[in-house]
């Protein structure tokens, strides 16, 4: 059976889409048996990934063109056995919204030693980069953890 990990952010257009694709293509590597999903606290729907997004995904080989935002609604909230929210205020949004689930809410960024990983929006290629790195250090370390 597979464990299933929702990946969350603002707009599900940087951060989320990122994490989803890492999160699947490392269960895949280390046979894990994951099924990941991600969306948004703001609602968005239909959304392509970010440009720089798809372009920092792909030259790590991951390819996120498809992706299109969703938000998160109570039938992925209980579809999930995991909720990672990128920042401190989409896990508050999280547990307000969706309080019977607060025990599968975590912020992802605490498994990579960070309290949180920043929004790349607005900002140039290497800051998504970087946003990807932070992304790949904290959903690695999770998903070695959940065995």
């Amino acid at each position: 059976m597979a464990t299933n990990l929702l990946m969350v952010c603002t707009g599900n257009i940087c951060r989320s889409p990122m994490a989803e694709a890492i999160a699947q293509d490392y269960g895949f590597r280390r046979e894990r048996k994951l099924e990941v999903r991600s969306a948004s606290v703001l609602g968005l729907r239909d959304k392509p990934a970010h440009r720089h997004a798809i372009k920092v995904m792909n030259e790590v080989g991951l390819d996120i063109t498809q992706h299109r935002a969703q938000p998160v609604t109570r039938e992925l909230v209980e579809w999930a056995d995991y909720i990672l929210g990128m920042e401190i205020n989409h896990s508050a949004q999280l547990r307000e919204r969706y309080p019977e689930a607060d025990d599968k809410i975590l912020l992802l960024p605490t498994f990579g030693g960070l309290v949180e990983i920043s929004d790349p929006l607005g900002g140039w290629r290497g800051r998504f980069r970087r946003c990807r790195e932070d992304i790949l250090r904290c959903t690695t370390a999770f998903v070695d953890q959940i065995g």
